[in-house]
């Protein structure tokens, strides 16, 4: 019988300092390039450390907006987008490739990501993205989505994400933050979660029905104050069940 495997990822370089508790129970990270948050030392540190714990390097970019940290949608038309989210990946490759290492994926960030999921225009944009770099960068993006079948359909390599730290509804988007119920807090709950998406391919839903859902990374957000905690409960308890992370 095939084991059972899960990427874990967190979203990195966005200010918290933090990534060195995160970094030993992660897989692969996603490095913010200067859109929302991050610059050229941020990144080149969190490259580094990575690097030293044998992460995989994908690219967190967003709207251009860092005072609102890439949280709200802006009024730009697709062409000025696009340039904006090329430009955020190609500076985090420059400094993959001063130490020597390659890009393994491609993740959008917070409003950018949310609307991606359900907005064709938006899809378009980050598929558009995703052809200016070679078919080995892989898109992070929900399974059903807008942008995971658009993607599919133009034969983008996809990596299916969910999460572990956040509560669903029954359309498989995520409860808004501004509900009281969005977040996980319990790492048990967290453990449960992403137990339910490897071994059983569903979610319980805010609603407490169960929904189908494909999984191959899960994220754990790195500005959660729990986040280190969810990270080591969440490790002991997949090998504890003989889940891989790979």
């Amino acid at each position: 019988m095939k084991r059972k495997t899960i990427d874990i990822n967190a979203d990195v370089g966005e200010g918290l300092n933090n990534e060195g508790q995160l970094m030993p129970f992660l897989s692969s990270c996603n490095i913010a390039c200067g859109g929302h948050a991050g610059d050229a030392q941020t990144m080149q540190s969190v490259i580094a450390l990575a690097k030293e714990n044998k992460v995989k390097i994908g690219a967190h970019p967003s709207f251009p907006d860092k005072e609102n940290f890439g949280r709200i949608s802006m009024d730009l038309d697709d062409a000025t987008l696009l340039k904006s989210l090329i430009n955020q990946v190609q500076e985090l490759i420059k400094h993959l490739e001063a130490q020597n290492e390659s890009l393994n994926h491609i993740k959008p960030h917070g409003a950018l990501y949310n609307l991606a999921n359900t907005d064709a225009r938006y899809a378009k944009v980050v598929v558009d993205l995703m052809k200016q770099f070679d078919n080995t960068v892989k898109l992070y993006a929900p399974y059903q989505s807008h942008v995971a079948e658009l993607a599919i359909q133009e034969s983008i390599p996809m990596v299916f994400e969910a999460f572990a730290d956040r509560a669903y509804n029954e359309d498989l988007t995520l409860v808004s933050r501004s509900d009281t119920r969005a977040l996980l807090t319990d790492s048990n709950q967290v453990c449960q979660q992403v137990l339910d998406m490897v071994l059983r391919k569903e979610v319980k839903t805010i609603t407490g029905k169960t929904v189908s859902l494909k999984a191959e990374t899960v994220c754990i957000h790195g500005d959660h104050p729990n986040a280190e905690a969810h990270l080591k409960k969440l490790t002991e308890c997949l090998l504890q069940n003989h889940v891989a992370i790979i």
